[in-house]
């Protein structure tokens, strides 16, 4: 059975805010589970990237002065 065919008796309103609200009631703690598991997994990565970032950019100094004045 299609999505027309199921739905086509329907008012708009049944199809745009019932059934999307009643799958926020069932699935919600699902969504939001997953949600926060990938805004934790691309806040580590964006964590990860700042000090691999840092990292290089003091060691890029570093070496580059030392090398010039021959001292830390």
């Amino acid at each position: 059975m299609s999505e027309k065919g199921f739905f086509a008796g329907l008012p708009w309103w049944v199809t745009l805010v019932v059934l999307p609200a009643l799958v926020v009631l069932v699935f919600g703690s699902l969504i939001l589970s997953l949600l926060g598991f990938v805004i934790n997994l691309l806040f580590k990565a964006l964590l990860l990237v700042a000090l691999v970032g840092g990292l290089v950019f003091l060691v890029k100094k570093f070496t580059s002065s030392s090398s010039s004045r021959g001292d830390w």
